[in-house]
């Protein structure tokens, strides 16, 4: 079973991103579970997704402990301290930042990957909602799921802005920086 855990601020699509990567995983064949935890918080507050895919029938119902992967979508929200909490010891991490990969030093026993989706999503007409283009980051960093099935979702959850999503994914695909 693989275990994600998704860290964002209100605005940026971080539930939205959640959802098309578990549609995602769905089309591949695999059981999504996804769910989110916030409040009646404004725009711009924290909150966290999860999503759980399995190749069989996911029957466990609480939140994610010791993720596989942590996704995050607003890098101010990082605390190194928490993350060794947080991941598994091999986990992955993705940061949206626009910042220099060595500012994450203290992160470097796990696999590291960065994308400045907020420069993509503005570039390509969407604003602050960056979950496309950190989406087409995270299938390149992981090679879970192929592209094509990210754009295949996007066209599936997105009733406007369908090709401006789309282009955001391919370019977030075409900008991910490993470290």
């Amino acid at each position: 079973m693989l275990e994600i855990k998704f860290f964002g601020r209100g605005g940026q699509g971080v539930v939205k991103a959640s959802q098309i990567l578990g549609l995602s995983f769905y089309k591949a064949g695999m059981y999504p579970q996804c769910y989110s935890l916030f409040g009646g918080e404004r725009r711009g507050a924290p909150l966290v997704s999860f999503l759980r895919v399995d190749k069989d029938k996911i029957l466990l119902k609480c939140e994610i402990e010791n993720a596989d992967e942590l996704l995050y979508l607003d890098d101010s929200l990082i605390n190194p301290e928490d993350i060794y909490n947080l991941l598994r010891p091999a986990g992955r991490i993705l940061i949206n930042t626009h910042q220099s990969p060595d500012v994450f030093d203290s992160l470097k026993r796990f696999d590291l990957g960065f994308i400045d989706a907020q420069a993509i999503a503005k570039e390509s007409g969407l604003g602050k909602t960056i979950n496309t283009a950190f989406l087409g980051a995270y299938c390149r960093f992981t090679g879970h799921i192929p592209l094509d099935d990210i754009l295949w979702a996007i066209e599936e959850s997105f009733s406007e802005k369908k090709e401006a999503n789309r282009e955001a994914a391919q370019k977030g695909y075409a900008n991910f920086s490993p470290y």
